[in-house]
């Protein structure tokens, strides 16, 4: 659903990667021209991927594999209908109460591990974190609630360009009509100028814009009522304009040291300069318009479509990483050498999250959360574990 201590996570969000569309940004490019019609075939590059070894992954003897069972088969929900994870998926209906050994075991005869590399050919990358924030609001406007939650636009255009250009699987072109031609949709400035056609569209008002922005980063959280009651909303569309982080704006000027770009530290930042903050916010054109989710909902729903788990999802470069796959995480806790070793789900993505070795790890609901996740920026390593017969071709 991208970080904020440099690499502020943006949640569900694609990037722009052709040079002559104007693509979403996940979970960031130069704003892209006006996308033409006929988009020309493009090939991407190999997989960064080297075969490796179940004792190459840290603590893999030892980790507890339980909660990694539960987002499994979450990402089975989604998986389980495509040819390469049919086989894989339907072996965990034989398992009823598995234990540690015989999920280890399960893994080990269904998977094989693949190291991810950089284009350097570097093994560590960043690593940072994202949560699901509470905000208080209402569904009306007041005095205190001011700053709007859109649903999507009905002026706004997605179009899937892998339907005409199969190379071009997953990647969506986003615009707004102007006359007969597509051009780019509104971005943040011109939305909240009041360009882009909204009225009628807020889902609700909350209090503070630095934590609608960090909202919109997050891809998902919960609106506290004013009766005590909460709702869910969830990233339903983007604008297609690339994200900026504005945590490395802050550092450009001068404002921040790279030690204080955390969430709370550019919230800090907010308190002391409110004169500043509608031109600081500009500088990210991409806007997030949101969606109400059902209250029977364990958790966000990521790019995948099926909920998060806690501590055991993470959002990838779809490019890269397969969304569903089972990726080993070596990191280490935030501000800290402490191992963070565990058999981890990539189940999202995020406009921040691009690069090979890059992950978000998903902290969970709340305020601690929220903690972990704006502290979170750290190094590591990554192995995807690959259904055996559906591993990639590599270069030789």
């Amino acid at each position: 659903m991208g970080n904020l201590a440099g690499a502020i996570h943006e949640l569900p969000l694609r990037v722009a990667l052709l040079p002559l569309i104007f693509l979403a940004a996940c979970a960031a490019p130069p704003k892209p021209p006006v996308a033409p019609l006929a988009v020309p075939p493009v090939a991407l590059p190999a997989a960064p991927f080297a075969v490796s070894k179940w004792e190459m992954l840290p603590d893999w003897q030892t980790i507890d594999l339980q909660p990694t069972w539960a987002a499994f088969l979450q990402s089975c929900r989604a998986l389980k209908s495509k040819p390469v994870w049919q086989t894989v998926c339907a072996r965990t209906g034989e398992l009823a109460q598995p234990d540690n050994t015989a999920l280890r075991t399960f893994f080990e005869e269904g998977f094989t591990p693949y190291q991810v590399f950089n284009p350097d050919g570097s093994s560590q990358g960043l690593i940072t974190g994202y949560y699901e924030p509470k905000l208080p609001g209402s569904r009306v406007r007041t005095e205190h609630f001011r700053y709007p939650l859109y649903a999507v636009p009905d002026d706004l255009l997605t179009i899937d360009l892998g339907e005409a250009y199969p190379q071009l699987k997953d990647l969506r072109l986003r615009g707004r009509l102007q006359g007969k031609r597509i051009v780019p949709y509104y971005n943040r400035a011109e939305i909240e100028a009041g360009k882009a056609a909204l009225q009628g569209r807020e889902l609700f008002w909350v209090k503070n814009a630095v934590d609608l922005f960090f909202l919109q980063i997050q891809g998902s959280g919960r609106i506290e009522l004013p009766d005590g009651s909460l709702v869910k909303v969830g990233y339903a569309e983007q604008n297609g304009h690339p994200y900026i982080s504005i945590g490395k704006k802050l550092i450009e000027m001068g404002e921040l040291k790279i030690e204080e770009a955390s969430m709370q530290g550019i919230k800090d930042w907010a308190e002391r300069y409110p004169e500043k903050l509608n031109a600081l916010l500009a500088q990210n054109p991409s806007y997030v318009f949101f969606r109400e989710l059902p209250n029977g909902l364990s958790a966000p729903l990521g790019a995948l479509g099926v909920p998060l788990t806690e501590t055991y999802s993470i959002a990838v470069d779809p490019r890269t990483i397969p969304l569903g796959a089972p990726v080993f995480l070596a990191t280490t806790y935030p501000n800290t050498a402490e191992p963070l070793n565990r058999l981890v789900l990539a189940q999202d993505t995020g406009g921040a999250i691009k690069g090979a070795v890059r992950a978000d790890f998903f902290w969970g609901f709340g305020e601690q959360a929220g903690i972990q996740a704006g502290r979170m920026k750290q190094g590591g390593q990554m192995w995807v574990l690959f259904p055996k017969g559906a591993e990639p071709v590599l270069s030789p």
